[in-house]
């Protein structure tokens, strides 16, 4: 079951052997606070809960936390973290545990990978089973348009969600922080507006990114240049930028690969991922007429080249490498 519709439904499946698997930490945690919250009084939230470190647990010390009769709690609820290696360990007795699960305590284990295709897997119900993943990067929006709505109340419109993404990041988390910091800020305003996100939130690294690119898109690299000198002031580091700013390159070479096989600049951006409020759409039409076909259809090479070039494959300094990268592209076309 995926974990946001798990979140969002009204009631939990009562089970006593539950299974979060995937990478995203924060959705892990919200699963787990709603599952204690279902299966605790608040009072006994303070007691019931017994955490394990899979990585240094044996199956001798599980079965006897969940063999110890609760006290003053109506039931002991046994977390088990990190289990991937604990799971590969003791699947057999797993999957007897899973057939014949605890009667009373509740054991509940997380993990970064669970294949659906294993007989531990098969031996729980689809509930039981929750899968944290976070969404693609082009349905975070509506990821926070629907996180907004059932964590805060608040409607938050399709351009502010497109804003969140592009100033605060794609980190759950990151994007949980800044809905929760506007959601207090505009109070009992029921919808969270494009200006709420431009005055609340933080522009993030993402952020900063785009703004080099406004700069390219205009053919301005002193200005791309400076803000680029921003970055290393504070002490970012060339990877970390190359990362976000090789994100949108890519979905830029990608649209001129779409339009050169057909598809209108619309259909070509909506396939390459980029951003549907027009803000994001303007930027980026300005970007791909400035770079041109050619430095497009190289653009996946070039990145590819600095990438090796920033981890040792350049004798140039780091920052030189990316300043040299910044300065191709914001000159004219030729």
């Amino acid at each position: 079951m995926d974990a946001l519709a798990f979140l969002q439904r009204k009631t939990v499946p009562k089970h006593t052997f539950y299974v979060l698997s995937g990478e995203e930490d924060f959705l892990k945690r919200r699963v787990r606070e709603k599952l204690l919250s279902a299966l605790l009084t608040p009072e006994e939230l303070d007691l019931a809960p017994v955490v394990l470190s899979g990585d240094q647990l044996d199956y001798s010390t599980l079965c006897n936390e969940l063999d110890t009769l609760p006290f003053l709690t109506s039931c002991r609820v046994v977390v088990v973290e990190n289990a991937d290696s604990f799971i590969t360990a003791h699947r057999s007795a797993l999957e007897q545990l899973a057939a014949h699960p605890p009667r009373i305590n509740v054991l509940i284990v997380e993990v970064k990978t669970f294949p659906e295709t294993t007989r531990l897997a098969k031996a729980l119900p689809d509930t039981a089973r929750v899968l944290c993943k976070a969404p693609a990067s082009y349905r975070l929006p509506a990821w926070c348009i629907e996180w907004a709505e059932h964590r805060y109340g608040k409607k938050l419109a399709p351009e502010a969600a497109e804003l969140l993404v592009d100033q605060a990041g794609s980190t759950l988390g990151v994007l949980d922080q800044e809905l929760a910091k506007v959601a207090t800020a505009v109070g009992s305003a029921e919808r969270i507006r494009v200006e709420d996100v431009q005055r609340y939130v933080c522009r993030s690294r993402a952020a900063d990114v785009f703004r080099i690119l406004e700069a390219i898109g205009a053919g301005n690299s002193t200005e791309a240049l400076s803000i680029l000198e921003e970055l290393f002031t504070e002490g970012e580091d060339p990877l970390a930028i190359l990362a976000p700013l090789s994100a949108q390159l890519r979905k830029l070479a990608a649209v001129a690969r779409h339009v050169a096989a057909g598809k209108s600049l619309a259909a070509a951006m909506d396939a390459a991922g980029i951003p549907s409020w027009p803000k994001a759409r303007q930027n980026a039409e300005q970007q791909l007429r400035h770079l041109g076909r050619r430095r497009l259809d190289r653009m996946v090479n070039w990145l590819a080249e600095l990438n090796a070039g920033l981890k040792g494959g350049d004798p140039l300094p780091e920052r030189v490498q990316l300043e040299r990268f910044i300065v191709q592209l914001a000159r004219p076309r030729n």
